[in-house]
């Protein structure tokens, strides 16, 4: 079994201890009337939109294990991202969804090393363009909106941390691949050839933008199913406080973000001069689409794997 360091149960608690301690500083009927202001029409778009998430970031996946010259037929890369999509949410840290995918692979391909690294420059190309995306928009927020300004820059620090949260925590998961004196050389020269080597940095964000897109996307739509956001400019505010959520959800402390994602939306959105229960039900709305749209990785644990190829 995959071990990170911190029990699991413990990550559990944190997770229930951070949604209540946020519940305290909320009206929950005002809560419920928000979260009821969202429509089935824009519930199932958003889970389409993450169907098209799932897609994207298994192509990229593959790409990057192309680069890296391990074999990753699309149709198993989909299979696996689905899987580590909804291994992530329900297990604690938002990881081990992925170091299980990048076990698998290694299994199925006979290259661990080549494997592991796939899985980690994969999501490090992600997390790069997410925290570009939520400086920008974070930077417009606090240019607009003053009182944020703070909050806006302990975020983008904590971003920062999280960029590199990802790769430990995958990391530690599999220190045994890592032994050698060759390693940091390895893992250099993979990231050069699948991440910096021209013209891979550039599919590689333009790719990781698409996948930012649908997160982003999927907070506009459930925005826009409840009324939210009803000119450009407002909409333009909803989604730099998303895309903050998105980057507070990214450090690997609780269950799939949750607490985390609802604590920073009751902060954030009173700085913005709006109602924090609409901030929460956002946040509440994103969890639940990505829960839901994750669910056909479930069937895989039955099933198990097939040969890569």
């Amino acid at each position: 079994m995959l071990r990170t360091g911190v029990p699991q149960w413990l990550r559990w608690l944190l997770t229930l201890v951070l949604l209540l301690a946020t519940a305290t500083f909320l009206d929950i009927p005002a809560l419920w009337q928000e979260l009821a202001r969202f429509s089935l029409p824009m519930l199932l778009a958003a889970m389409v939109v993450s169907v098209v998430q799932v897609m994207v970031s298994a192509w990229r996946w593959r790409y990057t294990a192309a680069q890296l010259g391990v074999s990753l037929p699309f149709a198993v890369a989909v299979r696996e991202y689905y899987l580590a999509t909804f291994l992530n949410q329900v297990l604690p840290g938002g990881v081990l969804g992925d170091v299980n995918r990048a076990w698998r692979h290694g299994q199925d391909s006979g290259t661990r090393l080549g494997a592991l690294h796939a899985v980690m420059i994969e999501r490090l190309s992600g997390q790069l363009v997410m925290v570009t995306v939520a400086l920008v928009l974070g930077l417009w927020l606090t240019l607009h909106q003053g009182r944020v300004a703070g909050v806006v820059a302990d975020l983008g620090g904590g971003a920062l941390l999280a960029v590199f949260a990802v790769v430990v925590a995958l990391g530690l998961s599999f220190r045994l691949w890592s032994r050698g004196r060759g390693y940091v050389y390895a893992l250099r020269r993979d990231i050069r050839k699948s991440l910096l080597s021209w013209p891979a940095f550039l599919i590689q964000m333009c790719s990781s933008a698409l996948v930012v897109a649908t997160y982003l996307g999927v907070f506009a739509l459930l925005a826009l199913g409840a009324g939210y956001g009803p000119g450009p400019s407002e909409m333009f505010t909803l989604l730099a406080l998303c895309s903050l959520l998105l980057l507070a959800m990214a450090v690997p402390v609780s269950v799939a973000g949750w607490g985390v994602r609802e604590g920073a939306a009751a902060l954030l959105w009173p700085m913005a001069g709006l109602p924090p229960e609409q901030g929460v039900a956002l946040s509440v709305g994103y969890g639940l689409a990505v829960l839901v749209s994750s669910l056909p990785g479930a069937l895989f644990i039955i099933r198990g794997r097939a040969p890569a190829g």
